[in-house]
């Protein structure tokens, strides 16, 4: 068994509706996951015995598993058998590879079945989604670390071949792509068809830089550096989560697998898993105008009522294993939560393709 990873969706842009990467209808909103075991749970959308079909495409392996060991030659489609382990000491890049263990929970053959919220089907007339094995995060750590290095036209024609391919298929062009997923996460993955977004850290470093029960740190995402980090967060009342490059931050889920209670410093942050957990159970909030205001926050956090804390500290640890990835993968780990959720975004889906089948005007309820 895979050692368990403690992985940041970080802006993890599930793209189920992949198409609107090109049509710039993206709805960041409502991709995420689960159906948690507890009183305040929306009711799921579909049976838990009915699991999500996916047609998984036979991509060659410099569009995913290659790029772990790009010295081997093979390039035939990877089955289970050859399934491989997360590379150890790969620092930032294990940050950005949910599009591995999303691939691995479709290939795996193992104990469990009955448990996975999708499963794997050989024919495509039998899916309910397409899953596109493009480890596009890891193209971008792998073939383009600066955006102008030699290798990032590597990733420009993987992203270029990819999309030729998918074109190709009478499976995308049915859908215009909307029932197929492609994970994205890292806020540079496909970054010729994206925006790139602000930061509002350095000011809070320089506001914070005072303070000395206040730990702020600039480091690099080795080994050595995550395992100090995640130490630090182990042993702390609060994790700081300042908005980052994109509408979601690593730092928020490495401080809730720490059990540490998060302080989300954003106007705009994406949550995963809203649209069922309660963050404010475990959460504390605060505006960019107030986390930029000298001391405000420090003092608020100070005088935080330890009871309410040791409360969000309990509901940190019942809720913390929904966002670790593994392979195998578990009941309600991750992988399954993320699956789960692009099922339940399906009828959405089914409904717009329809619409746009018959309609003489396309989208004219989008410009209403």
């Amino acid at each position: 068994m895979y050692k368990k990873a403690s992985l940041s969706l970080i802006f993890v842009i599930l793209l189920l509706i992949s198409y609107s990467i090109f049509i710039g209808t993206v709805d960041f909103r409502s991709y995420f996951f689960p159906l948690l075991q507890s009183p305040t749970v929306t009711p799921s959308l579909c049976a838990p015995s009915s699991p999500l079909r996916v047609y998984m495409y036979d991509l060659p392996r410099r569009f995913n598993v290659g790029m772990l060991n790009r010295r081997s030659p093979v390039e035939t489609p990877v089955t289970a058998p050859a399934w491989p382990r997360w590379p150890k000491n790969s620092g930032l890049k294990r940050q950005h590879s949910v599009e591995f263990w999303m691939m691995g929970s479709l290939l795996y053959e193992g104990d469990g079945v009955e448990e996975r919220e999708a499963v794997r089907v050989s024919d495509p007339e039998l899916a309910d989604a397409f899953f596109v094995p493009f480890f596009s995060s890891l193209s971008f750590n792998t073939h383009g670390h600066n955006m102008t290095d030699p290798d990032t036209e590597i990733d420009r024609q993987l992203q270029i071949d990819l999309l030729k391919l998918l074109r190709q298929s009478k499976y995308w062009q049915r859908s215009g792509g909307r029932d197929h997923v492609i994970p994205m996460t890292h806020p540079n993955a496909f970054r010729f068809l994206r925006e790139q977004e602000g930061i509002v850290r350095v000011k809070l470093a320089k506001i914070l830089s005072g303070y000395d029960d206040v730990h702020y740190e600039r480091s690099v995402a080795t080994d050595e550096n995550i395992k100090l980090s995640s130490k630090g967060m182990r042993s702390s009342k609060f994790c700081l989560n300042p908005a980052g490059d994109t509408p979601s931050s690593c730092r928020l889920f490495d401080a809730i697998v720490s059990h540490c209670v998060p302080v989300i410093i954003s106007d705009q942050i994406e949550l995963p898993f809203e649209n069922e957990i309660d963050y404010s159970q475990f959460s504390i909030f605060f505006s960019f105008k107030e986390a930029l205001e000298p001391g405000y926050m420090v003092n608020q956090l100070r005088k935080f009522p330890k009871e309410r804390w040791i409360e969000m500290w309990k509901r940190l640890k019942e809720i913390s294993h929904h966002y670790e990835f593994q392979y195998p993968p578990k009941k309600e780990d991750a992988v399954n939560m993320l699956w789960r959720q692009v099922k339940h975004k399906l009828p959405g889906v089914k409904l717009a393709v329809h619409r746009s089948r018959r309609l003489k005007v396309p989208d004219w309820w989008r410009r209403r």
